[in-house]
């Protein structure tokens, strides 16, 4: 498998890249995908969970069975609960986001695929989606995994994001580029 040189040289990238290996040897690369998608929708919703992830000051055991009672409620594969387990004993939850993010990046290229991310200043419908998504494929002639999110600050518009290519076409970037032309 050939894996870029930036994951491999991250924390984040060797640690996902592990746990891609080990689901692959035991077929379970999808599951443990969704299990790090529910996670992570677990840990944007809930203040709590992120405490548990980001704080030094929970202890290993502590964070490892609170990991392991989250696992249970969501269902969780064994080899995603021994990861975080893993991680708990190794003070590396901090990492967690980064490293769900190059698991996905891995996967996704496994696969043939790329990860986009979508930022809009309101929800999307699917339609507009579905769209975005054909044009994105026909422009980088790969499937793309479109994500997105909601950022109101953006005010309108949509930040693109595929790879380390960024497509900037919000109403905040042209007012600051309108911004910066009055200054000169």
């Amino acid at each position: 498998m050939d894996i870029s040189a930036g994951i491999q040289a991250s924390l984040a990238g060797r640690y996902a890249s592990a746990l891609f290996d080990l689901a692959s040897e035991n077929g379970v690369v999808s599951a443990v995908e969704s299990d790090l998608d529910r996670l992570e929708a677990g840990m944007q919703q809930s203040a709590e969970l992120r405490l548990l992830t980001s704080s030094p000051k929970v202890g290993r055991n502590v964070a490892e069975r609170a990991l392991a009672q989250v696992g249970s409620l969501l269902g969780f594969s064994d080899l995603t609960g021994k990861f975080l387990g893993t991680l708990a004993q190794n003070r590396r939850l901090s990492h967690l986001p980064a490293m769900i993010r190059a698991f996905r990046t891995i996967a996704a290229a496994q696969r043939g695929e790329v990860s986009a991310e979508v930022t809009s200043a309101h929800a999307l419908s699917d339609t507009q989606l579905d769209q975005l998504k054909a044009r994105l494929t026909a422009r980088e002639g790969r499937t793309v995994k479109l994500t997105s999110r909601v950022d109101p600050d953006l005010l309108g518009g949509l930040v693109v994001t595929i790879g380390s290519k960024r497509i900037d076409a919000s109403i905040r970037n042209r007012l600051n580029s309108l911004a910066q032309a009055m200054k000169a």
